[in-house]
């Protein structure tokens, strides 16, 4: 999954080399040319640096190792093209700043779940089961500073609900 950006005037040439999202108007977005879906997987990405993170839900703490996507590039490229994720992990989006934001899923092999997540580390709201290579936009629904995917169907299993907490550096800051 990556997200939509809106500053992206240094991405283009990356973005035309290894066919990486980059964020335009709606309209724009529906008339730019664009490869064919999962043209630029040919292996799995690179994994990030890793950290952990905890929800907190009514079923209790659930804990995860999650690659921390907090940059331009790493944001652009997010999960595209693996093809599996395990129960205790994950990829934390950091925006730095609280913003609205939205997400699709090209390039993206599995489902996933996003949990939209507020600048004091509450989930605003979570989209579930995103389909693969889906490029409907999945917008957060308000001001959010990160996005936290897991395995699809993670967010139920583990009784995730907006409104429960994240804990994790990057909120509270």
């Amino acid at each position: 999954m990556k997200p939509f950006l809106s500053n992206v005037s240094r991405l283009p040439a990356i973005a035309a080399a290894v066919g990486l999202l980059y964020v335009q108007t709606a309209a724009a977005h529906a008339s730019r040319p664009r490869p064919p879906l999962a043209s630029a997987c040919h292996a799995g990405q690179a994994t990030l640096k890793q950290e952990p993170l905890e929800i907190v839900t009514a079923q209790g703490r659930q804990h995860f190792v999650v690659e921390m996507a907090d940059n331009d590039i790493t944001r652009e490229i997010g999960l595209m093209c693996r093809t599996l994720m395990a129960a205790d992990r994950g990829m934390l989006f950091d925006f730095r700043t609280p913003r609205d934001v939205a997400f699709w899923m090209r390039n993206t092999l599995i489902p996933l779940d996003m949990l939209f997540i507020t600048a004091d580390g509450h989930i605003l709201s979570i989209a579930r089961n995103a389909k693969p290579l889906d490029e409907t936009p999945i917008p957060s629904g308000g001001s959010v500073v990160g996005v936290l995917e897991l395995r699809g169907g993670r967010a139920a299993e583990i009784g995730a609900a907006p409104g429960d907490m994240v804990r994790q550096r990057i909120f509270h800051r």
